[in-house]
């Protein structure tokens, strides 16, 4: 898995989401990750979504970039603020709030 770039909108949409999974290789993880990470956006996002897949074996210097501790590890880098959702993205709901795509629910 090289730096793989995912475009579905357009170039002057101000309300585009670019969205920075990092990973460490093809392991069965970091797979589902982008898997996950599709499927939401296309449920979520549809259209307006960009995915940027960094492969820390490949670049391990990007990183500190994003103060990566853990992997796989997305990053909001737009909407702002930047956001963090660490691991496989398999609970979708965690996922929603950590994007901050749906509210979190009040007790």
């Amino acid at each position: 898995m090289n730096s793989e770039h995912e475009n579905t909108a357009g170039s002057d949409d101000p309300e585009v989401w670019e969205l920075r999974l990092y990973v460490a290789g093809q392991t069965p993880k970091s797979m589902q990750a982008l898997q996950n990470l599709r499927r939401i956006c296309e449920e979520h996002l549809a259209g307006r979504y960009r995915i940027e897949v960094i492969d820390l074996h490949k670049h391990p210097k990007l990183a500190k970039q994003d103060e990566i501790v853990a992997i796989p590890t997305l990053v909001r880098k737009l909407p702002d603020p930047i956001r963090r959702v660490i691991g496989d993205l398999s609970n979708v709901e965690k996922a929603l709030i950590g994007l901050q795509l749906v509210p979190a629910s009040t007790p």
